[in-house]
């Protein structure tokens, strides 16, 4: 070796300070010999070697100084003093796309917004979307408008049509209360052919479902000794 390079060689020794690594985690801490003054892509690839952190989790390395994140740009500069402590992290691997929760919420809430049926006319479509994208309705409007036929919103006229008149008859109340008994006779429904209703009043010869629990099973029951 050249007198010219052992001399710079101890002269980069001399300036070289000493500093403290601490990993977030279990892992005990080390000291690494550093030059007070090196970019940050030197310092991750320094710290990657000392650490044994793979080439492909390097560039995830995030690193504190005297309690301050230090920049993640490579060409940035850090100046060291001897005794600093760095604490290390690696930052995980973000998930696949389609593992992400974001995603998943995002297309959770995609199913749950109102959507009109593929076979709904075109003027439908039109001011679904107007309704929608430009006035901005809530879905809850919107599938209160478009879940009701036609006949349903006649009613729904007729009936605002006729309230103002039952005001002024006085008969508000059999009015409103009228209107309740209609909604549940036009939604009881019709039974289809062999349809059997779960109260035996209703069917013939009084004939009630398997399984039905009454005083007669009971007794039959007690009498048969299983009880």
């Amino acid at each position: 070796m050249q007198p010219g390079s052992a001399m710079a060689a101890a002269s980069d020794e001399q300036e070289a300070v000493v500093v403290t690594l601490r990993a977030v985690g279990p892992s005990r801490p080390t000291t690494l010999r550093l030059p007070p003054l090196l970019s940050v892509a030197d310092l991750r690839r320094r710290i990657a070697h000392d650490r044994r952190i793979t080439a492909t989790e390097e560039g995830r390395i995030r690193l504190v100084l005297r309690g301050r994140t230090v920049t993640h740009q490579d060409d940035a500069y850090v100046k060291l003093r001897d005794g600093d402590t760095l604490i290390i992290a690696v930052v995980p691997k973000p998930p696949a796309n389609h593992l992400r929760d974001d995603d998943y919420d995002q297309e959770e809430e995609e199913e749950l917004k109102f959507k009109i049926p593929q076979t709904t006319t075109w003027w439908k479509r039109k001011v679904f979307m107007f309704l929608r994208d430009k006035l901005r309705l809530p879905d809850v409007i919107l599938m209160a408008l478009f879940s009701l036929s036609m006949k349903a919103w006649i009613m729904i006229a007729m009936w605002f049509l006729f309230a103002p008149f039952a005001q002024k008859y006085e008969i508000g109340p059999i009015y409103i209360l009228g209107t309740g008994f209609l909604i549940i006779l036009l939604n009881l429904g019709r039974r289809q052919q062999g349809d059997v209703s779960a109260y035996s009043i209703f069917n013939e010869d009084f004939r009630e479902l398997p399984g039905t629990l009454n005083a007669d099973r009971i007794d039959r029951d007690i009498r048969a000794g299983q009880f």
